[in-house]
């Protein structure tokens, strides 16, 4: 297994669209476990293709607590075909924008239709933590970070601070 660098704002590939998995294969497996190395590794409980710059519409997700064995979730073209009318907030941080959180609201109850990482079509129902993580991270798969749901005033603040911190590493 490989621990890959994170995409890490203001990096433009985090609003590119990712594009749909066409085969479950021993190569997609490899990535998945590459990228659920890395989000171990960072750490983080979520994390989509696109983060480690593969523009595919996959992302994997372990919401064990510390000291647990990992429970890792695989998601590979997740589609949400249902929402809640009914909100949570949660305070939302992200691998890619790092030490920087805010809390965002989202629908509490989602269900998602994606693939496993046998190929095998499965439906789960999520609420709480997991809606919010499935929600955050299909975003992702969109182009969509979580500061998009936040006011444009700190969001602005988020990319600019971001965008300075990128330009004095060059």
């Amino acid at each position: 297994m490989t621990i890959k660098p994170l995409i890490i704002l203001p990096d433009p590939l985090l609003r590119q669209v990712s594009e749909p998995v066409e085969r479950v294969d021993s190569e997609l497996n490899q990535l998945v476990d590459d990228m659920l190395e890395t989000m171990y590794e960072a750490p983080g409980i979520g994390l989509a293709a696109i983060q480690v710059g593969v523009p595919r519409r996959l992302l994997v997700i372990d919401l064990a607590k510390e000291g647990e064995d990992p429970k890792p979730l695989v998601f590979i073209n997740p589609k949400i075909i249902r929402s809640s009318d009914e909100c949570s907030v949660y305070e939302e941080g992200c691998l890619s924008i790092p030490d920087y959180y805010a809390e965002v609201e989202r629908p509490a109850t989602i269900t998602v239709t994606s693939l496993d990482r046998t190929g095998k079509e499965v439906t789960t129902e999520a609420d709480g933590l997991l809606a919010t993580c499935l929600q955050h991270e299909i975003d992702h798969l969109d182009g969509v970070l979580f500061i998009d749901h936040i006011s444009r005033l700190k969001r602005e603040m988020v990319i600019k601070r971001f965008t300075k911190a990128a330009r004095q590493k060059i």
